[in-house]
């Protein structure tokens, strides 16, 4: 059987790589003695596999763990199994089974929701920066790919941007605004940094708040126990 675990990853941990994320839940799910699937050869190691990859440095309350079994278990008590065995800031939010033959999380994902401070700049300011992304044709960025400088066009991965004030400071000034931006998986993957180069803006603190799978028209979030249809994303700013 399969298991699909979602978690956090908040406050400090954010700094902690995707590779020793890994190793963190390979420690934990040991501990709980759950009965992990191993892989064949000289060299086994237990068959994991993670959702998309979160930039070092990003919260999220959407991460996704498939760990193949030998033996059913009991979906219901992992958190108060696992919670215990994980570093702070890392916390199991959900699990449940999956039915086999799923498509693996990174070839499904087809878009994320992210929550995002933007210090220092007011909410308008902020959503006439979002007009201007939305409304530009194309939106380059120079990125590293197998050690060659490429450019990408973004534009066709920014689906969705709205903007909401943030709370203010002692006095007068603003602390900033709050970006929600639905970032495209397709045909590549934006970064919040990299949409922040194009917004010419500097970013706070990025939280991705959702992984979707497109289907039928609608989104559902990876999580079974979680299936609930949303509206399809359009393009909007607010």
């Amino acid at each position: 059987m399969k298991l699909r675990i979602r978690f956090s990853k908040r406050g400090k941990v954010r700094w902690t790589s995707h590779r020793d994320v890994a190793r963190m839940w390979e420690r934990a799910l040991r501990r709980a003695r759950l009965p992990v699937a191993y892989t064949a050869g000289f060299s086994p190691r237990p068959q994991l596999s993670f959702g998309l990859a979160l930039p070092t440095g990003c919260e999220s309350d959407a991460e996704y763990l498939d760990v193949a079994l030998t033996a059913p278990v009991e979906a219901a008590g992992l958190a108060g199994a696992l919670d215990p065995l994980l570093p702070e800031g890392v916390e199991v939010m959900a699990a449940d089974t999956v039915a086999p033959g799923v498509p693996s999380l990174q070839e499904a994902v087809t878009s994320c929701s992210w929550t995002i401070e933007v210090p220092g700049t007011a909410a308008g300011d902020l959503a006439a920066a979002a007009g201007r992304v939305l409304g530009a044709e194309a939106l380059p960025v120079e990125r590293q790919r197998k050690g060659r400088d490429v450019v990408d066009d973004l534009r066709p991965s920014v689906l969705a941007l709205s903007c909401a004030p943030g709370s203010t400071t002692t006095g007068t000034d603003p602390a900033g605004a709050v970006l929600h931006a639905e970032l495209g998986t397709r045909p590549r993957g934006v970064r919040p940094s990299e949409l922040a180069r194009v917004m010419g803006l500097t970013f706070g603190t990025a939280r991705r708040t959702c992984q979707w799978i497109e289907r039928d028209g609608s989104r559902w979030e990876p999580l079974e126990a979680d299936r609930v249809a949303v509206a399809p994303v359009t393009e909007r700013v607010s």
